[in-house]
């Protein structure tokens, strides 16, 4: 398996994933995201100072998981990777349009450059597991070189 079949995968198990980070004094915590894909790279828009945020700033290691489903033949995704925050206006500016599928303006409304609170998380995988009907149908592995 390649990162395209798992880019396929999460796009066709929808646009719904949940992240879950660790706090600096160790709790876990899982929260619903909207992920889009920028070539090899997830990016996720958060709050600045979100727990997300300030967690990955702490401990970096995330995983994501697209649930199962009846819709989708009871098929999930699962990947992990490293994360980080930017907040810069260049790297807004470059996301704001053209990358997400939905409009960041209804979140965000003074666009990048007038919205300090706003952020992006990006995810750089370094692996993923598909399991068809909840793993009993087929297990894909993919690992980043």
């Amino acid at each position: 398996m390649d990162i395209q079949e798992v880019i396929k995968a999460s796009k066709d198990l929808g646009e719904w994933a949940h992240i879950a980070t660790v706090s600096k004094s160790g709790i876990p915590y899982v929260t619903p995201v909207h992920p889009c894909w920028e070539g090899k790279v997830l990016w996720i828009m958060v709050g600045a100072n979100s727990v997300k945020s300030k967690n990955i700033a702490h401990f970096p290691s995330v995983s994501l998981h697209w649930q199962v489903s009846q819709e989708t033949g009871f098929d999930s995704l699962m990947i992990w990777g490293q994360a980080e925050l930017f907040t810069d206006i260049d790297t807004k500016k470059r996301l704001w349009s053209g990358v997400f599928d939905y409009d960041l303006n209804v979140f965000a409304p003074n666009g990048p450059e007038n919205s300090p609170e706003t952020g992006f998380i990006s995810v750089n995988p370094t692996k993923a597991v598909i399991l068809k009907e909840m793993g009993i149908g087929e297990r894909l592995v993919w690992r980043s070189e």
